[in-house]
């Protein structure tokens, strides 16, 4: 009985023992860093002056006095929810956009803001009211890459004393009103004939002025009226037609027109 009641002492121990060094062993991954907290006061500081976390690989923790945060270094993407914007000339519209962005000190992200992915992504919202808000609605449709440079900037300026890095703000979505998109759908079709019609012009300058260089050059060359005669007949009679037209000069009814404007001329009277 002595045997058993010893063995049976000893497991109580022994899984205190499991438990102690299972919460003092940590592992860290390659994109992971841990910031330490030894009776409340950051203990990185003695193994890591850097501060920007321990890690990766194996950390020891001294049982129920260090406590570790991890944050990951990883790029995060996030989605910044639709956001009413009224541009500076009185356009109101739906944007919504995403960012992408990375801690790059783990204590500052731990230490210096409660949750820093709910502060960036509220930064990135009224960033990005502010920002759109300045712009007019043909720039916000036009000068799509400005705006997300600037956007950019201003957040990295403003998530930079946390510890993250702002990537890229990108605007995905601008969702117009429906009377403007109705406009703006009539505006591009009144563009589109516009250049049609001044296409349309263009073509029929430049088809006038190729005439007038053909007139030109049958008129210091009769015998080419000829030949364009003799090719336009060849042209009419390879075709099946029933009738056929037989162009006539105007010099061969010369005389009869001048004989025929004689004879229905007034009568003249003589003169005194």
């Amino acid at each position: 009985m002595g045997g058993f009641e010893l063995i049976f002492g000893l497991v109580p121990a022994i899984l205190i023992v499991i438990f102690i060094i299972s919460s003092s062993v940590r592992i860290l991954r390659e994109y992971e860093r841990g910031v330490i907290f030894r009776f409340g006061r950051r203990a990185n500081a003695v193994f890591n002056p850097g501060g920007d976390g321990l890690g990766p690989g194996l950390i020891l923790l001294m049982p129920f006095i260090d406590k570790m945060v991890k944050v990951s270094l990883r790029t995060i993407t996030m989605d910044v929810p639709p956001q009413d914007v009224i541009t500076r000339d009185n356009v109101s519209v739906k944007v919504n956009a995403v960012i992408f962005f990375r801690v790059l000190d783990a204590t500052k992200a731990v230490i210096s803001v409660e949750d820093y992915l709910y502060a960036t992504s509220q930064m990135a919202q009224t960033t990005l009211r502010s920002v759109l808000g300045q712009q007019e609605m043909d720039d916000l449709l036009a000068s799509r890459e400005k705006i997300n440079e600037e956007l950019t900037r201003i957040i990295d300026q403003h998530t930079s004393p946390w510890g993250v890095k702002v990537a890229a703000v990108e605007v995905k979505n601008v969702d117009l009103p429906q009377d403007l998109q109705r406009a703006m759908s009539k505006q591009a079709e009144a563009e589109r004939e516009r250049r049609a019609k001044v296409i349309n012009a263009e073509g029929e300058f430049q088809a006038a002025a190729k005439l007038a260089e053909a007139a030109e050059v049958l008129a210091r060359f009769p015998l080419a009226v000829q030949l364009r005669y003799l090719q336009t007949m060849r042209e009419v009679a390879s075709e099946r037609n029933t009738t056929t037209f037989f162009p006539l000069p105007l010099d061969l009814f010369a005389p009869l027109l001048r004989a025929f404007g004689d004879s229905t001329a007034p009568p003249t009277l003589p003169k005194p």
